[in-house]
């Protein structure tokens, strides 16, 4: 009867397939009901190695913070039939049980595909290849470890996939696993294929050669579809299969319009007109074409489609097979339908076989798009996605070409003040990533103040252990702890000061509501010096919550002197001075904004700052599409005047200043809500301070919500990643992508030819120094961008920075850095040049003060 009991709890346990799922109390049952075997030693060890003492309970989620919603439990995407499916594999176990690769597809989680370790261990790497025997879209691999034992869990990983499993082209996903027995997610761009071949290159715990799985699935289309931009709808006609007309203008034109408010509709009077229905789009001429987007109706629910299939054609009376179909769920945000092969076509037609709720014979649609891959040297490119050990909550890119990513103490979730923080670094150059937990400051890092110091080294405020302050030294790698702040706080902003002292503000999140006015910490005594004169409460929001909310995640932006522009998420806009007991004055609004809660603002030019962004509350209201620039140039009260919207709107993305001048922009919600991915806007955006316009960039593959982050990187390249930390839920995002800007490239793909400099650029300056720069071929500008630390849609960190510039000799130019540490803050630089074509070099390291 026990031995029965623990097999139905693995049964359970095996159905979930969100990321990082734990069941502690689970496993506890388990450990106590299932015998393990236990081998002598390591170099013997196969699967039966017994698993290592279990870890505590799990901490109760943070003060006031709620559970996950509903829609962050199931994935977006659905869970693949493995009906037919059959599994090969480079090498498995036989003299000690079967342990072939159909293992892994069998729905037992206690049996496993192991890689050969008898009478000789098969060296790594060790792949394992599926053949679903049909194409179909596919966006992520689901790796469920042994159930019992450790060794052969998956550390560094590759995914490649086939049409016809001899063509595999570059890896579609790579990156390194936790070393535990969560189940893990593994997500890429969705494509049509009929073989996914997974590619093990070490053991997670370098145990020693080995390999195994026990579960493997595959999730499907989770329409959102990526790499694509959407076609202009100039001149495209509809027509359908029936539409209402007695009842008002539902023809299927209303689908084409650009107006969410008007819809195409089935006929439903005198007598609704059965299922199945359709709608086809006539582009007038043959284009590629590689997904459709849906959006219901706004008002009302009848008529959502449910079961569909997407067919094209070349004249309009013969259709192809479909080249997408699925089942979209029964709610009010958009939908989307990936390819199996992007197609020319000149009509596309949609058709619903079911409507989602099942309430009548009726279909819908308030609006259809369709899109095709995206032209690089217009729209960007995505790389493949990458695997971290841990959702990456917090990022701050060194020096060394490496990138520094952390979340909680766990990889997957956060709660109580535990007293460590998993931390992870990437190599940037090689794409390797190594993971550490950091115990010996005393301080979970989960939601706190960041700030690059003068000589490199990053300070970490509060979050969930509220009081705690720790500094990274990446010439060191090592962590240390600094002095407690006076106030404990989570959510706090931060900023370094033109004096090389570091300034925190707000973070009520944690530590206790309200109070939480501003304190500044001096790296020459390690001490902290609270302000007086600076209270929190000009600087909050309305937030209904109170201060709880109020005070979270504000923009910071150092001037000279000492002093801080705080110019949102609240309209007001205040300066601050940070000398003696420090002050703080209104400086007005910003323009007609209202506040912007988890918006953010860049630092685009010298006293130039962009806004974008964010919502009048923390979550559960409409976010904005508004952005504005605030200009400190005219001596006095900033000006703040809007610019041109964004074509999504989004709370909780996060922007990045690129070498050129313009605004990257990644991800958020129009509706936010903490770890869920609806609403998720997918397409980048970027914003061009010549014309006060955003423009779309190829969609991603991942959503990029709560507790995402995005970088700039050295080479000009833009790291966007994170989002979730939500435990046991399906929305936790441990992975992340490389954007590279049209700026980088031709039509085809190829990267365009670069400036480079050869010369002249010492490790250090002095802010006035004037420095002799050589480069390979001529440029026309060069620029500073500041290296920055991003959390929770805040980056005050990054700032860009235009030199004055002389040509004295070919390829020699007289450089300024200006005089101001107001201007160029102390620390460190990613010194850029650009041609006149607006191409940048790879940067090279400046540090200054």
């Amino acid at each position: 009867m026990i031995r029965g009991f623990a097999l139905w709890c693995l049964s359970r346990w095996s159905r979930f397939r969100s990321r990082g799922l734990i069941l502690l109390p689970l496993a506890a049952v388990l450990a106590a009901l299932v015998p393990l075997l236990v081998f002598g030693g390591r170099a013997s060890a196969g699967p039966g190695q017994a698993l290592p003492a279990a870890d505590p309970t799990v901490p109760p989620p943070a003060p006031h913070h709620h559970a996950a919603p509903a829609v962050a439990m199931e994935p977006a995407a659905p869970t693949l039939s493995r009906d037919g499916w059959t599994a090969t594999a480079s090498d498995h176990e036989t003299a000690k049980g079967d342990h072939s690769p159909a293992r892994a597809l069998d729905g037992d989680p206690n049996t496993l595909w192991h890689s050969q370790w008898t009478p000789t261990a098969t060296p790594l790497p060790h792949t394992i290849t599926i053949d679903l025997h049909r194409t179909v879209v596919v966006s992520a691999l689901v790796y469920q470890p042994r159930a019992t034992g450790i060794n052969g869990r998956i550390g560094e990983y590759a995914i490649h996939l086939s049409a016809e499993g001899t063509a595999w082209g570059e890896a579609v996903a790579t990156g390194t696993l936790a070393d535990d027995n969560t189940v893990k997610t593994l997500s890429f761009a969705p494509k049509g294929a009929r073989y996914i071949r997974l590619t093990a290159t070490t053991e997670a715990g370098n145990r020693g050669p080995w390999t195994s799985a026990a579960e493997i699935n595959l999730l499907g289309d989770p329409g959102t579809t990526a790499a694509v931009v959407d076609l202009p709808r100039d001149g495209w006609t509809a027509t359908a299969s029936d539409h209402e007309t007695a009842k008002g203008d539902h023809s299927p034109a209303r689908a084409l319009d650009g107006d969410p408010n008007t819809l195409w509709h089935s006929k439903w009077t005198p007598t609704a007109t059965p299922l199945p229905h359709s709608i086809t789009i006539d582009m007038k001429a043959a284009r590629r074409v590689s997904a459709l987007s849906y959006e219901p109706r706004r008002t009302g629910v009848n008529g959502r489609i449910g079961a569909y299939t997407v067919t094209t054609s070349t004249n309009g009376t013969s259709f192809s097979t479909p080249v997408a179909s699925g089942t979209w769920k029964d709610d009010d945000t958009p939908k989307g339908a990936t390819f199996t092969r992007t197609v020319t076509a000149r009509y596309v037609r949609l058709t619903a076989t079911t409507e989602a709720g099942s309430r009548g014979p009726w279909s819908s649609a308030a609006e259809i798009r369709l899109s095709a891959p995206a032209d690089p040297a217009a729209h960007g490119l995505w790389g493949k996605v990458t695997g971290f050990p841990l959702v990456p909550v917090a990022t701050a890119v060194l020096p060394g070409n490496k990138m520094l990513a952390w979340s909680a103490y766990g990889a997957d979730r956060f709660g109580g003040s535990n007293g460590y923080t998993q931390t992870a670094i990437m190599d940037l150059a090689t794409g390797r990533i190594t993971q550490r937990r950091v115990d010996n400051t005393g301080h979970d890092m989960f939601c706190p103040g960041t700030a690059i110091l003068k000589d490199g080294r990053v300070l970490v405020t509060g979050g969930s252990n509220a009081q705690r302050a720790s500094v990274y030294d990446p010439a060191t790698g090592e962590w240390t702890s600094a002095a407690d702040m006076n106030i404990a706080r989570g959510y706090q902003a931060m900023t370094l000061l033109s004096t090389g002292d570091a300034f925190v503000l707000g973070g009520s999140w944690s530590g206790g509501n309200g109070g939480k006015g501003g304190e500044v910490w001096s790296p020459a005594s390690g001490t902290w010096r609270k302000l007086d004169g600076v209270p929190v409460t000009t600087t909050m929001t309305a937030d209904p919550r109170g201060p709880y909310r109020a005070d979270n995640h504000q923009w910071l932006h150092a001037t000279s002197n000492g002093r801080v522009l705080q110019l949102g998420p609240s309209k007001q806009i205040n300066w601050i001075s940070t000398s003696g007991n420090g002050s703080i004055t209104a400086a007005g609004t910003r323009a007609d904004s209202p506040d912007a809660m988890n918006g953010n603002a860049v630092a685009y030019d010298i006293g130039k700052l962009l806004t974008l962004g964010g919502a009048t509350a923390y979550e559960n209201v409409k976010a904005t599409r508004r952005a504005y620039t605030v200009d400190l140039n005219g001596g006095g009260k900033p000006v703040s005047a809007r610019t041109g919207d964004l074509a999504h709107a989004r709370a909780f993305a996060n922007s990045v200043v690129m070498p050129d001048g313009k605004v990257a922009v990644f991800g958020g919600q129009s509706y936010p809500v903490p770890f869920s991915d609806a609403t998720s806007a997918m397409t980048p955006e970027i914003w061009d301070p010549a014309t006060g316009r955003f423009t779309r960039m190829a969609a991603m593959a991942v959503p990029r919500n709560y507790h995402s982050v995005a970088n700039l990187l050295p080479d000009g390249r833009i790291f966007s990643g994170g989002g979730g930390l939500c435990g046991a839920c399906a929305t936790n995002h441990p992975d992340g992508a490389i954007f590279t800007p049209p700026y980088l490239l031709n039509s085809d793909g190829t990267e365009r030819t670069r400036p480079q400099i050869t010369g002249g650029v010492p490790a250090h300056a002095a802010n006035g120094t004037k420095l002799t720069i050589t480069t390979d071929t001529a440029v026309t500008s060069f620029t500073l961008v500041r290296s920055g630390a991003a959390t929770h849609s805040t980056d005050n960190d990054q700032r860009r920075v235009p030199l004055t510039t002389r040509q004295t000799n070919t390829g020699t130019y007289e450089v300024t850095v200006p005089a101001d540490p107001g201007i160029a803050l102390p620390g460190t630089y990613f010194l850029f040049a650009l041609n006149a074509q607006g191409v940048p070099s790879k940067a090279t390291i400046l540090n200054l003060g």
